[in-house]
C-alpha cells in the first residue's frame, strides 16, 4: 500500500475518500481551487495544495497544476473522485507516465470505453443486449435521418464523448431529428471538445439499471448487485436505490442472472479493473446496455450499505497492487438504501441557489448516513455542481427505509439558500413510489409541487 494519496477532487467525495485513506493508515494530500480553500475536506486532509482560481478548467480540470502538487508533496498515488478528470484516458495515463499510481481503470480500458458507440460495438460483439441503435458515429443530419428510419422512432440522439445527461435529446420525427442533431453536437463539442453523436432507439418508459462491478488487476472480477436510478430529471439521476424493486425478495431470478452475467461480461471485454458501473436500460422484460462508467459512482454508497463492500477501501488496495479477495458468492444482499442527492437549487424551477450555509444541521439517528461536502458557515458557490451531500438511509425493508427518509429529510435544516429537499419528500410521499412504480419519466408525471 502506498504511503500518501493525492484526491484529485473537491466536495463531498474527496472528503469520504480521505477519510477511508486515512483509516487505512494512509496520508493524503487535498487539491483545491481558491473558491474552495475553507471547506471541509481541505481541513481535514493531511496537506493541502491550492491548484488555482475557482473556474474548474483553471484547477480541478488542470492535468499540470494536479501533477505538480503530487510531486511537490511526494504522493505516490491519485485518485480522481467522479466528474473533473475521473474518465480522462490521458489523465490516467499523464499519471502513469509521471510514475504515479491512478486509482481507478487502465488506461486502455478507459480508451476502450471512451467512445460509448464504439463501447456499444465492444459489448454487442461479446454477447451483450444492446439497444438498439446506429453503427458508430454519425458525420451528418442524413446519416443520421437515414439511421432513425432502421432504428425507428422515436429515437435519442447522444454525444458519443458525453455523461450526465449533456448532448442527449430525443426526437419524434425527422424534423425533430434534424434541430436535435445540431442541438447534440453544439453541447457535445462544448462540453466534450469532439461533436461526435450516434442514436439508439428511445423507449418511452425504461428503467435505468446499473450494476457495480469491481475487479482486481490480477483477472478476479465480480459483480456487487444491483441499484436502481430510475428517478431522473434531464437524465441525471435524483433518488437512487437498493435492490431495485425489479429484484427484491428474490423477484425475476432469470433476468437478474441474464443482467449480472451482461454486466460481467461488458467489464471484461473492456479489460476492466478496480471498481465500476455498467448501466442498463429495462424494458418490455428485457435489459440492454448502454455505457459502462470507468469510476467511482455518485450513488456507490448504496450498494456498500446493503453487501457491505467498502468500495472505496477495495479501490486503493487494488490499485495497490493486492488481490481481490472477496468471492462472488460472498456478496449477498442485506435490507435496503435509499440515497438522495441533496442540492442547493429551487425544488419547483430547479435552477441553482448558490449562498451561504446559515443554518446546517443534518438529521440523524438510526440507518442515517451524510457524505456531506459542507458545513454550516460555508458558502455554496456557483462555480461547480450544486450538490451539498448525499443523504443515505437504510433499512430492514425498503419501506422502513422510506419512512426513516421521510423523517431524515424533515430533520435536515438548511438556511440562507432554496434546496430540493421538498422535492425528494413528494416522491417518498407519492403512491406511485411507495408501489415502486418507477421509471425514468416518473417526474414528468408525479411528485409535483
Amino acid at each position: 500500500m502506498f504511503q500518501k494519496l493525492l484526491i484529485a477532487n473537491r466536495g463531498e467525495i474527496a472528503r469520504r475518500i480521505g477519510t477511508v485513506a486515512r483509516g487505512m493508515g494512509v496520508r493524503t494530500v487535498a487539491v483545491h481551487s481558491d473558491a474552495d480553500a475553507t471547506l471541509p475536506f481541505v481541513k481535514e486532509a493531511d496537506e493541502a495544495v491550492r491548484i488555482g482560481p475557482a473556474p474548474a478548467k483553471d484547477s480541478y480540470l488542470s492535468i499540470p497544476a494536479i501533477l505538480e502538487a503530487a510531486k511537490k508533496t511526494g504522493a505516490q498515488a491519485v485518485h480522481p473522485g467522479y466528474g473533473f478528470l475521473s474518465e480522462n484516458g490521458e489523465f490516467a495515463q499523464a499519471c502513469k507516465d509521471a510514475g504515479l499510481v491512478f486509482v481507478g481503470p487502465p488506461p486502455e480500458a478507459m480508451a476502450r470505453m471512451k467512445d460509448k458507440s464504439q463501447a456499444r460495438k465492444l459489448v454487442s460483439a461479446a454477447g451483450v443486449p444492446v439497444v438498439p441503435g446506429s453503427d458508430g458515429v454519425l458525420p451528418d443530419v442524413q446519416s443520421a435521418l437515414e439511421a432513425a428510419e432502421r432504428i425507428g422512432y422515436p429515437v435519442l440522439c447522444k454525444a458519443a464523448s458525453g455523461g450526465g445527461g449533456i448532448g442527449m435529446a430525443a426526437a419524434n420525427n425527422p424534423a425533430e431529428l434534424e434541430k436535435v442533431y445540431r442541438q447534440c453536437t453544439d453541447r457535445a463539442k462544448a462540453a466534450f471538445g469532439r461533436e461526435g453523436v450516434y442514436l439508439e432507439r428511445y423507449f418511452p418508459a425504461p428503467r435505468h439499471i446499473e450494476v457495480q462491478i469491481l475487479g482486481d488487476t490480477h483477472g478476479h472480477l465480480i459483480h456487487g448487485l444491483e441499484r436502481e436510478c430510475s428517478i431522473q430529471r434531464r437524465h441525471q439521476k435524483v433518488v437512487e436505490e437498493a435492490p431495485s424493486v425489479l429484484f427484491a425478495n428474490g423477484k425475476n431470478p432469470a433476468l437478474s442472472e441474464q443482467l449480472f452475467t451482461a454486466a460481467v461480461t461488458a467489464a471484461k471485454a473492456f479489460g476492466y479493473a478496480n471498481a465500476g458501473t455498467v448501466e442498463f436500460l429495462y424494458s418490455d422484460g428485457q435489459v440492454y446496455f448502454i455505457e459502462m462508467n470507468a469510476r467511482l459512482q455518485v450513488e456507490h454508497p448504496v450498494t456498500e450499505l446493503t453487501t457491505g463492500l467498502d468500495l472505496i477501501g477495495w479501490q486503493l488496495r487494488i490499485a495497490a497492487g493486492e488481490h481481490l479477495t472477496v468471492k462472488q458468492e460472498d456478496v449477498k444482499r442485506r435490507g435496503a438504501a435509499l440515497e438522495f442527492r441533496i442540492y442547493a437549487e429551487d425544488p419547483v424551477k430547479y435552477f441553482p441557489s448558490p449562498g451561504p450555509l446559515k443554518v446546517y444541521q443534518p438529521p440523524a439517528g438510526e440507518g442515517v448516513r451524510l457524505d456531506s461536502g459542507y458545513a454550516e458557515g460555508d458558502v455554496v458557490t456557483p462555480n461547480y455542481d450544486p450538490m451539498i451531500a448525499k443523504l443515505i438511509i437504510t433499512g430492514a425493508t425498503r419501506d422502513e427505509a422510506i419512512a426513516r427518509a421521510v423523517k431524515a429529510l424533515e430533520d435536515f435544516r438548511i438556511e440562507g439558500i432554496k434546496t430540493n429537499i421538498p422535492l425528494h419528500l413528494r416522491i417518498l410521499k407519492d403512491p406511485a413510489f411507495s408501489a415502486g412504480e418507477l421509471d425514468t419519466h416518473f417526474l414528468d408525471h408525479h411528485a409535483k409541487p
